[in-house]
């Protein structure tokens, strides 16, 4: 066996953990000090030894990608140009670093042009990442061919890791570090600087949040709070979008993105939703965003309300978006998660030895230059002396030996003797020796005092931070407000009631009731919707626009809705098709809607079929809405579900049949059931179907309405309780004359009620003149109705529902 082998394995993970950290360290992750990662560095570092400066001419892209690539970096010069684009770009950097002329691309995506026709030089805060920088501040290592130096750091005076941010994916780890403004955080900085002790949260006071380019919201501080406390959170961002009026029509107006979102690709998604109609009520999408600024148009249709369509583009788009917060930094040659102190602390400890290796040097440079000026001193003291030494001097070595051998000068002192000039004899000059002399003695103790002072060495920090704040201070561009969830659409909704008007081909409308007319018992009623010829109107009730909406199908199906979701127009407008508004499927119809405003415990949830099967469940069962539905009862296959009621377990159940028929039912006589159940026989039929079901109020009358426009009203009380299952007793005659029952409502003395029919007509009446009549009676006229016409459905309305004032329309 070679004794030089080695274990592959041990091998692997060896070249790989070489391999791990050299991309960690040497590539994607950034310094904790400059906030820069190697190339950005290199970048700053090439621009600068070629003087590109911010107030001279513009260079090539491609020489400055040329130099760094040859001298420093040697990798693709795509990568560089890359990273010397992005910090020219104003959308990705909050504060630029690079002042570029030409293409740099835009926010739509779009590619910059090629690095031999655009042309950069640094930007004037640029220059103060090399402030200082021949000074000794920071320590240089050799380049990747060891031909030349180049800096491990720059001796930035900005704290750059939080003011523009950073993004990498290194080997096993990312970082993921949002932009802040400036001023906010030399404010904390400075708060640090007063009190080393101070908390995170008491930091926040002066650093609230991170300030993106592209401006927008930021919903909520919890996720700031996290990321800025453990180094770890997610920010929610939301673009800025207005309402703006223009006629009869609202325009959502969108004037900033959130951080990283391309606007080309949002307005694709956004017509692909509106095509696949995931996103009601946009009529139009214009892009009208020029070099004045970003200005998207979102046309909506007529009766739109925009808050709620700006909701669905919040939950369907990136105009929300998330920015995960990982903010890890290299500290010392090792990766590691910094909290928001943790940061501020290591840009000042980095600040603190840049000082002090400046002062050195300005110290030990003073050193030599006092020390010079001494021995000219000297000499001036003695001129005629040295003059006559230099004069009769037979070479400048032996008069620089004379002059150390008579006046004891070093070497250094001799060398600057014989290189002064005979202009430096004059009065004058001699003076400015001898102030320059003065003044130096004063600037050694002063860099001597800020050496040995730790108080003084942080006053020149706070004023370096003071000077930063005047010259580049700005307002912030993001907007930080309250959570997403403690701001509600209802909030910004008006609460009041409306009539919801169904379909049977499955058109769904909302109309104010205040622009239906109470009329005299008999009239022709008014136009209440607009249908198609092969349509007729199914189902219309009154609902709050901030009620939550259970829709019970056909099929046994529960859906969710908002009566504000649904299209508010005119009395005589078609409305819009509920399959926009809710997934049903092939063949599914609405059969009942509930309005409900929360989820009680001890409500309930009553089910009829068609067949007379009722199940009772407890309501909190359908309290977990899902965008496909759940499942509300199983039914037969020759079954459906006609009616659904809320009650509270105590009530008594009204039931009746097509043929006239119905039975009053102790609702303790059904138990509750699971949600996916089948449920009990309610009513024997006897060969009819149920027209529908109704929970007793004491103090109301029941009132049946006909197909033919007839119906009658009777009291509760003439119902007896009887056991579930009966045939139940008979509650209006059916003739020829009046036709089968259609349906039937509790109402009382100061009710209105509306009726409706197959060609769109609604009428509305009062019940107090429709006089209280016996059970078995074929009723009275309540409607005139065309040739051909019929009755289809019937509401209630109570007297809360609008002042009783005529309002025509």
């Amino acid at each position: 066996m070679d004794l030089n082998s080695i274990n592959i394995e041990d091998e692997i993970k060896l070249s790989y953990l070489d391999y791990a950290m050299s991309v960690i360290i040497g590539r994607a992750i950034p310094d904790a000090r400059d906030g820069l990662k190697p190339v950005h560095r290199r970048i700053l570092y090439a621009m600068h030894e070629l003087r590109n400066d911010y107030n001279k001419p513009y260079k090539k892209s491609a020489r400055i990608v040329g130099d760094v690539i040859g001298k420093y970096h040697p990798h693709g010069d795509m990568a560089v140009y890359d990273a010397l684009v992005r910090m020219a770009q104003d959308f990705s950097m909050r504060y630029l670093l690079v002042d570029g002329q030409g293409n740099f691309g835009s926010v739509d995506g779009d590619p910059p042009a090629a690095m031999r026709y655009t042309e950069v030089r640094m930007h004037r805060l640029g220059h103060e990442f090399m402030r200082d920088i021949e000074k000794e501040t920071v320590s240089f290592q050799p380049n990747y061919d060891n031909s030349l130096l180049e800096p491990t750091v720059l001796p930035t005076r900005v704290p750059n890791l939080l003011l523009n941010g950073s993004a990498g994916i290194a080997v096993g780890m990312a970082t993921n570090i949002p932009p802040h403004n400036l001023r906010e955080l030399c404010r904390g900085l400075l708060a640090l600087l007063d009190d080393p002790q101070i908390s995170i949260s008491e930091l926040m006071r002066h650093i609230p949040g991170p300030d993106f380019p592209t401006g927008g919201f930021i919903y909520g501080r919890n996720g700031i709070k996290d990321a800025y406390e453990t180094g770890r959170g997610i920010i929610k961002m939301r673009a800025r979008v207005e309402v703006e009026e223009s006629g009869k029509r609202n325009h959502l107006i969108i004037t900033e993105l959130p951080y990283q979102v391309n606007k080309a690709r949002l307005l694709e998604r956004i017509a692909e939703l509106v095509k696949l109609k995931k996103i009601e009520g946009i009529q139009d999408i214009r892009d009208e965003s020029d070099r004045e600024g970003m200005r998207v148009v979102l046309t909506l249709r007529q009766g739109d309300e925009p808050k709620v369509v700006e909701n669905q583009l919040y939950k369907h788009t990136a105009l929300e978006s998330s920015f995960g917060v990982i903010m890890l930094a290299v500290v010392d040659n090792k990766p590691e998660v910094l909290t928001l102190k943790g940061l501020l602390q290591n840009f000042l400890d980095f600040r603190r030895q840049v000082v002090i290796r400046r002062t050195q040097y300005e110290l030990k440079q003073a050193e030599k230059r006092i020390h010079i000026l001494e021995g000219l001193k000297i000499a001036l003291e003695n001129l005629d002396e040295v003059i006559q030494l230099i004069r009769a001097a037979p070479s400048p070595p032996e008069a620089k030996r004379k002059l150390m051998e008579r006046f004891e000068f070093t070497d250094v002192q001799a060398q600057a003797i014989l290189d002064m000039r005979l202009q430096r004899l004059t009065g004058l000059e001699r003076e400015k020796i001898i102030e320059e002399y003065n003044q130096l003695l004063k600037e050694i103790e002063r860099l001597r005092q800020i050496l040995a002072s730790p108080v003084l060495l942080d006053g020149v920090i706070r004023e370096e931070i003071k000077e930063l704040v005047d010259q580049y201070g700005d307002l912030r561009k993001t907007e930080i407000v309250a959570e997403t969830g403690d701001i509600c659409i209802e909030d910004l909704i008006a609460d009041e009631e409306m009539v919801v008007t169904i379909s049977r081909a499955g058109y769904i409308k909302r109309t104010p009731v205040a622009l239906y007319r109470s009329q005299k018992r008999g009239g022709k009623g008014r136009s209440g919707m607009s249908t198609r010829p092969e349509d007729v109107v199914t189902t219309v009730f009154t609902a709050s626009t901030h009620d939550y909406l259970l829709v019970f199908t056909n099929r046994g199906q529960v859906f969710w809705l908002k009566v504000y979701e649904i299209p508010e127009v005119g009395p005589s407008a078609i409305g819009k098709a509920v399959v926009n508004l809710l997934p049903l499927q092939e063949g599914e119809k609405i059969q009942t809607i509930l309005p409900v405003r929360e989820f009680k415990e001890g409500l309930y949830a009553v089910m009829a079929t068609r067949n007379g099967i009722v199940k009772k469940t407890e309501l909190a069962a359908y309290g977990n809405p899902r965008s496909t539905g759940i499942k509300a009862i199983v039914l037969d296959d020759d079954d459906e579900l006609i009616s659904v009621a809320i009650t509270d377990g105590s009530r008594h159940l009204f039931f009746m049949s097509k043929s006239g028929k119905s039975i009053r039912v102790d609702e303790q006589e059904f138990r509750p059931l699971g949600r996916v159940s089948r449920g009990v026989r309610g009513m024997n039929l006897d060969g009819s179907q149920l027209v529908g079901m109704d929970v007793i109020d004491p103090g109301k009358s029941m009132l049946v309405v006909t197909e033919n426009g007839f119906g009658k009203r009777t009291a509760n009380e003439d119902y007896r309780p009887q056991s579930r299952g009966g045939k139940g007793v008979f509650n209006i005659r059916i003739t020829e004359r009046n036709g089968d029952v259609i349906g039937f409502r509790q109402v009382a003395e100061e009710d209105d009620i509306l009726l409706i029919t197959d060609k769109g007509h609604l009428i509305r009446f009062p019940v107090a003149p429709l006089r209280l009549i016996g059970r078995v009676t074929q009723g009275v006229k309540l409607m005139g109705l065309d040739e051909g016409e019929k009755v289809v459905d019937m509401t209630v309305l109570t007297e809360s529902d609008d002042s009783k004032e005529e309002t025509e329309v």
